[in-house]
C-alpha cells in the first residue's frame, strides 16, 4: 500500500498538521474522514476550528465508526484522503463494545482496496507510564497493535514529536 502515509505522534506533536500539509501538496478532491465526536460543548468548539481551518477545498465526512465503508466509498481515483484519528476510531469501536480485531481486519483491507493516496493519524499513546485502570491499559495495548497492523500495511510511516517528522518507513 504504497499510497498510504501514517503519520504517528504523541498528543500536540503535528501528526495533523503534517498529514494535511501532505494531502493538500497532492492534485485531487480533498476528503477529511473524522473520527471524532462531539459529545460536549468544547469538543462541538474544537471540530468547528478544525473544519474551519482546513478551509473550503476539505470535504468533510463523518464516521466514528464506519471508518472502513467510508474509506472505500470516498477513495476513488480522484481523491485524496485524510483520516484523523484512528485512536479516536478506536475508542468509538472499544466504547461500543464491537469486536476489535474484526474491525482493524475491515480498516486494513478497506486501506488495501483503495488506489487513491491516504493519510492516516494516530496517537502514539506506549511511550508513557502503564495507566492504572484496566480500561485504559486495554486501549492503550490496542492502539499499539492498531498502530502496529497500520505501520505494517502502509507504505510510509512518520514519526512526529516537536512538529518535526521522523521517516521510519
Amino acid at each position: 500500500m504504497n499510497n498510504v502515509h501514517f503519520f504517528v505522534g504523541g498528543a500536540r506533536s503535528g501528526k495533523s498538521r503534517l498529514a494535511q500539509a501532505a494531502a493538500e501538496a497532492l492534485p485531487g478532491s480533498l476528503v477529511y474522514l473524522a473520527t471524532a465526536q462531539a459529545f460536549d460543548a468544547e469538543m462541538t468548539d474544537r471540530i468547528a476550528r478544525h473544519i474551519a481551518d482546513r478551509g473550503a477545498r476539505w470535504r468533510t465526512v463523518e464516521c466514528p465508526l464506519d471508518l472502513p465503508a467510508a474509506i472505500v466509498r470516498e477513495g476513488d481515483a480522484g481523491s485524496v484522503l485524510l483520516i484523523d484519528c484512528l485512536t479516536l476510531w478506536l475508542t468509538n469501536v472499544m466504547l461500543g463494545d464491537h469486536p476489535i480485531e474484526p474491525a482493524v481486519d475491515a480498516l486494513v483491507a478497506a486501506l488495501a482496496a483503495v488506489s487513491c493516496p491516504v493519510m492516516l493519524v494516530s496517537n502514539e499513546v506506549g511511550m508513557g507510564i502503564v495507566p492504572e485502570n484496566t480500561l485504559a491499559r486495554r486501549f492503550r495495548d490496542e492502539a499499539g497493535r492498531l498502530n502496529q497492523r497500520v505501520a505494517t500495511a502502509a507504505g510510509s510511516v512518520s514519526l512526529v514529536a516537536a512538529g518535526l517528522a521522523l521517516q521510519m518507513k
